[in-house]
């Protein structure tokens, strides 16, 4: 009877995405990469939401801005940058790459990357106005205004879905 029950459900989705054009296949890779990408993101944050508990502490920036910042920055953590340099914010700089040029800073680790992060953010204009304010989107719209990403509104809407989605200012209580 189970059986029966899911081929009639397997034939009904062939149908249906027969008619969008879509394979079973398909959708089937797309879940799976769906579930991976979470599961990338989920092992991020295990790795790094310790450090940015104590960087929130220290420098008074929320544990929410720079997760969702890094992450996206960094393509939690899978992007060439961040494996070859340890930047996890698209910090611009010095580097020793040889076999490639990059306009991005390299650091000894990611920790190095998170804390210059803060040190660059605690000497801008806005920093003292919102120190210890845990509001992610005043500090998003501040370093917007401060020229902090060149792709301004959609950086923040990117990195507003990031801090969301992953519930990142649970991180700040």
């Amino acid at each position: 009877m189970f059986k029966i029950r899911i081929l009639i459900l397997i034939s009904r989705i062939n149908v249906c995405m027969s008619k969008i054009k879509i394979t079973l296949p398909a959708v089937l890779l797309l879940c799976i990469n769906i579930c991976n990408g979470q599961r990338v993101i989920d092992e991020y944050l295990v790795r790094f939401v310790p450090a940015a508990k104590e960087l929130s502490l220290q420098y008074g920036i929320p544990a929410a801005i720079i997760l969702g910042v890094s992450i996206l920055e960094s393509g939690s953590g899978t992007s060439r940058n961040c494996k070859q340099l340890n930047n996890y914010f698209g910090i611009t700089g010095r580097n020793r790459l040889k076999k490639r040029h990059s306009a991005y800073k390299q650091y000894a680790t990611a920790e190095d990357s998170f804390t210059d992060f803060c040190n660059i953010v605690s000497r801008k204009n806005y920093y003292p106005g919102l120190k210890n304010n845990m509001n992610y989107q005043k500090w998003l719209v501040a370093m917007n205004h401060g020229s902090y990403a060149g792709a301004k509104g959609i950086w923040i809407s990117r990195v507003t879905s990031i801090i969301k989605k992953q519930n990142l200012p649970l991180y700040d209580k």
